[in-house]
């Protein structure tokens, strides 16, 4: 149904959101300090930094699960799409 198929596709989208976040902080300092402001420890946030995988491996990660969160997407105004479908659907 509807509702699935939204809820799948809105957690393709956030995944692919972070793999994008990601490759924007592009160097290691960077996603270093960037992780370091979203609340990591300081040990984790270096060894993340400094991992050898792929985009798309680490956007499902639990260090970045943790840190761009549902939360953290919506004050940057993203809008969940199976929010939308749910608010639309039961008006």
């Amino acid at each position: 149904d509807a509702k699935s198929i939204m809820k799948t596709l809105d957690e393709w989208i956030r995944r692919r959101l972070r793999a994008c976040i990601w490759k924007q902080w592009k160097k290691i300092k960077t996603k270093h300090d960037n992780l370091v402001k979203l609340g990591v420890e300081e040990q984790k946030a270096w060894e993340y930094a400094n991992t050898r995988k792929g985009y798309l491996r680490i956007s499902n990660s639990p260090i970045l699960n943790k840190t761009l969160t549902n939360k953290y997407f919506e004050s940057i105004g993203y809008k969940s799409l199976s929010q939308r479908y749910l608010i639309v659907h039961n008006s």
